[in-house]
């Protein structure tokens, strides 16, 4: 479902919150992830703490912020923003594309609790719509 004029400015107007927090909330999406399905922890093996706390996802909940951030900026054109993103995570990471929906899911969890007031019903159905988006564009370089 594509989104339109209204979803993008909904998008755009939380995100603008979102990004001042990138490594918190991206930390916590991530870390939610991680303990709601345990199949996705495969891909961070090498880390030596998986938790909420540790550096390391502080890190990559920063990385994955700043390239929703990206594809916020670049809203009508996700699919060319994400490009370099699916190659890596394609043919490099060799991530299963279902994890793009999953950690999808407990990004909109966190935005809903750090941002109560501003997640409306409305907003939250332009985040939904956008998050898939994005997951598909991740997801291009595996068709």
């Amino acid at each position: 479902m594509p989104l339109t004029d209204v979803d993008k400015n909904h998008v755009k107007s939380i995100w603008s919150k979102a990004s001042g927090k990138a490594e918190e909330l991206g930390a916590q999406a991530l870390a939610r992830m991680l303990e709601a399905f345990p199949n996705t922890k495969t891909y961070f093996s090498h880390y030596s703490d998986l938790s909420v706390k540790s550096a390391q996802v502080h890190v990559h909940g920063k990385k994955i912020f700043d390239a929703l951030t990206d594809a916020v900026s670049h809203i009508d054109d996700i699919t060319g923003a994400m490009s370099a993103l699916s190659t890596k995570h394609a043919n490099t990471l060799k991530v299963d594309p279902a994890n793009f929906k999953i950690l999808s899911h407990t990004i909109l969890v966190v935005l809903a609790l750090y941002f109560p007031a501003d997640f409306t019903p409305e907003v939250h159905l332009a985040c939904d719509k956008f998050l898939a988006a994005v997951s598909y564009a991740l997801a291009e370089k595996y068709r």
